[in-house]
């Protein structure tokens, strides 16, 4: 038989390679087939089935990325949809394991409550990630995951929340960064530095001080990683072609800024841990995680993934909020209303007054509807499973191994999931358009279950939703108490969404702040 293969031309083995190739890639196509029709439901709409005709798809994937249009690749692939199944479609590298991309919320209800069990991280996640998260609350699953959260949970309590003087400390640091009234600044760099440092003295007690020093080398690190974390995420099934020389270094840079803070808590004895933990000011994340385990890799694992999840969600929120208040005057008088007439031009408000004012609530709400800080996640399916069809069509099978993808920035900017009228009759106030920032629709208008999921849902809920959402109106608060106005300084309509881990947007925020008259009453 080699001898026979050996004896073959060279047109003759290529030809005889792709002929084996081809009854490869449709004999998997029809084993799959068999075990869909098996477990009686269907196929999403399939884009592609084969290395020839997937690969374009994860290329481009790829290459808008790198352009920072990720949001229109991933809108516009559901133009080959069909109307039986318009939100959700199928691509197929291997023939075997399939990538599902969605924008339906029963979709993402189903992932992350219904079917909770039967979807998870998966191990070809763990894997990409790892290097990075380790085995952290945002790679694993199953018990492993229940541990993670456990020991991440006690410190986001609302009594631990409730002490902002972290957020006062870093949002008077950046207030005193601020160029003088009326001078340009990029108000998105100053974010991003004010929530490392929230970040850092939270978790570790020191903080890296970037607003004071932006040429630290943790900040660049950080990005790198981030940036070469999600094209290998997004070229998955051709990582291994990407260079990670920059990526390993960029980690080790992390590491070794953290571990210092690790080896010192772990040589505290349980006596001092447990004294510590008693004081408000003086105990850490770290402190609590190292009252639970010795193990320095499990201590720097959850450090990596709450450093994460804390210092650039919720950067990027406020960067879009500031971003897109700086194009509406009457949107930042009233909320600017609300904030003075609650607590005046000085006074640092407390937990309580920020969850008094409905209207700084709505426009964090607005920001987030339309910029999801997480645009896109995934879940590997655990077991043979499936997703609802649409009423009176059978449900899309999801085997196995297959991966779901799902974007929440998509779902939440599908106009049909919003209403046409807040009320009939004549004269009736048209909804909002749901693509524009209007904060007042969330005056008399709740979004329906599972259409507005900024910080996920179900049992991996962002266990730090409310110290973000606490983080970021105490922010906004301190800066509507200076400054009377804000003027944007580049190409409002020439903003773009850049997706990485987290969207932001792309050109920064340049802006202008404008300090309020001398003479107004406090």
């Amino acid at each position: 038989m080699l001898e026979v293969f050996l004896a073959l031309s060279p047109l003759q083995t290529t030809a005889l390679i792709l002929g084996g190739l081809t009854i490869l890639f449709i004999s998997r196509r029809a084993y799959v087939d068999r075990r869909i029709r098996k477990l009686g439901g269907v196929r999403a709409p399939v884009l592609a089935t084969n290395p020839v005709s997937g690969l374009p798809f994860f290329l481009k994937a790829g290459y808008f990325q790198t352009k920072d249009r990720l949001d229109h690749f991933y809108s516009h692939i559901f133009d080959w949809a069909t109307p039986a199944c318009p939100n959700c479609v199928e691509i197929t590298f291997t023939g075997r394991i399939r990538f599902l991309m969605t924008r339906e919320p029963e979709h993402i209800k189903t992932i992350l409550t219904t079917k909770f069990r039967e979807f998870g991280k998966g191990e070809r996640f763990h894997d990409v990630w790892s290097p990075f998260l380790g085995d952290s609350i945002f790679t694993t699953d199953g018990q492993q995951w229940s541990e993670s959260r456990a020991l991440i949970r006690p410190m986001f309590v609302k009594d631990r929340v409730r002490d902002l003087h972290i957020f006062d400390r870093w949002a008077t640091t950046l207030i005193e960064r601020l160029p003088a009234s009326g001078q340009t600044v990029d108000v998105m760099d100053l974010f991003y530095r004010m929530t490392l440092d929230v970040t850092t003295d939270f978790l570790l007690g020191g903080s890296v001080n970037s607003l004071n020093n932006p040429k630290h080398e943790f900040v660049a690190a950080f990005q790198e990683v981030q940036r070469i974390q999600m094209l290998l995420t997004i070229m998955a099934p051709f990582r291994y072609l990407i260079p990670t020389h920059r990526y390993t270094r960029g980690i080790r840079i992390l590491e070794r800024f953290i571990s210092p803070f690790i080896s010192r808590t772990l040589s505290l004895p349980p006596s001092e841990l447990a004294k510590l933990s008693t004081s408000d000011h003086s105990s850490t994340f770290l402190h609590n995680l190292a009252r639970c385990t010795r193990d320095a890799k499990t201590i720097r694992d959850q450090l990596m993934a709450v450093l994460i999840a804390g210092r650039d969600t919720t950067a990027a929120t406020l960067s879009w909020t500031i971003y897109e208040l700086a194009h509406y005057p009457r949107v930042y008088a009233r909320l600017r209303a609300e904030v003075l007439a609650a607590v005046g031009t000085r006074r640092a408000p407390s937990y309580d007054d920020l969850k008094a004012m409905p209207y700084l609530t709505h426009t964090l709400n607005e920001t987030l509807r339309l910029y999801p800080a997480v645009p896109y996640n995934l879940r590997a399916a655990l077991q043979d499973t499936a997703l609802p069809g649409r009423p009176g069509e059978p449900d899309i099978v999801v085997l196995e191994g297959d991966v779901v993808v799902y974007s929440t920035l998509a779902m939440q900017r599908r106009a049909d999931l919003y209403p046409e009228m807040v009320a009939g009759g004549e004269g009736a106030e048209r909804f909002p358009d749901p693509a524009v920032f209007c904060p007042d629709r969330w005056d008399g208008w709740t979004p329906k279950a599972w259409t507005y999921v900024p910080f996920n849902g179900g049992p991996r809920i962002c266990v730090g939703q409310n110290f973000a959402m606490t983080e970021m109106a105490f922010t906004l608060v301190r800066l509507l108490q200076k400054y009377q106005r804000l003027e944007y300084r580049g190409d409002w309509h020439a903003q773009f969404h850049k997706a990485e881990i987290v969207g932001a947007p792309g050109h920064g925020v340049p802006v202008a702040f404008f300090e309020a008259d001398e003479g107004e009453i406090a």
